[in-house]
């Protein structure tokens, strides 16, 4: 059976270029290291899309959609319904001295965060930068092999995945009267990062899950035990 708006889906696939054929993206590390496209630090396993909800381009959720638990599909994606066709007022010169006030070093290929746009650098000279805030993607037709996972039922499941999304794993997660609670305990690094992905993970449950009405999240220390000399 079709999957119906608001249903939690997690997926596999591999996208590439239909210019070429290269590898864009692939949620399978074994498939990542095959094709010589793996990465330390990426992230690697099933994406979780919410129909209805616009968590994933358009052409991937249309045919996620239709689709069902297992089932395998190959879709060609036109750029309007992936990452948006070019638009070459999105390109722009800055000065270098911008660059340096904010204590970075542009080169070509750079992705950073400019004012709160993600922009990647085109060129640099002596004095200006010239950087495009299109998404890397823009303007290009991808192919997607989609394999449908899993349907997620329980909402520990939603919301463990969610979670997921924003590196986190919880010590638990509860659902019960439109209220999620999620505990977060001692053996994890609540560092900087964990702190802007918590208040991320909040905010996505809220979006993607209709029916809960409140949040809460316990966090759990411990004494360091000193080592005696």
């Amino acid at each position: 059976m079709p999957f119906t708006n608001g249903d939690f889906v997690t997926i596999d696939y591999t996208a590439r270029r239909a210019s070429d054929k290269s590898i864009v993206y692939t949620t399978m590390e074994k498939r990542a290291k095959e094709e010589g496209v793996f990465e330390e630090e990426g992230r690697y396993g099933p994406q979780l899309i919410v129909i209805g909800k616009n968590n994933a381009i358009k052409g991937v959720e249309d045919a996620v959609k239709g689709m069902t638990v297992s089932q395998q599909k190959t879709v060609e994606i036109e750029p309007k319904d992936a990452f948006g066709e070019r638009s070459e007022d999105l390109v722009r010169v800055m000065k270098l001295s911008d660059f340096r006030e904010r204590d970075i070093n542009p080169v070509p290929g750079m992705r950073v965060n400019i004012d709160g746009t993600a922009v990647t650098v085109k060129s640099v000279n002596s004095a200006r930068v010239v950087v495009d805030a299109n998404h890397p993607l823009a303007g290009e037709k991808l192919v997607y092999d989609i394999t449908v996972v899993k349907k997620l039922d329980s909402e520990k499941e939603k919301v463990d995945s969610i979670a997921e999304m924003y590196a986190l794993k919880p010590d638990e997660a509860q659902s019960e009267r439109a209220a999620v609670k999620v505990v977060f305990g001692d053996k994890v690094n609540k560092d900087a990062d964990y702190f802007i992905n918590k208040s991320a993970m909040v905010s996505a449950i809220f979006r993607l899950m209709d029916d809960v009405k409140n949040v809460s999240v316990e966090e759990r220390y411990a004494r360091e035990e000193k080592k005696e000399k």
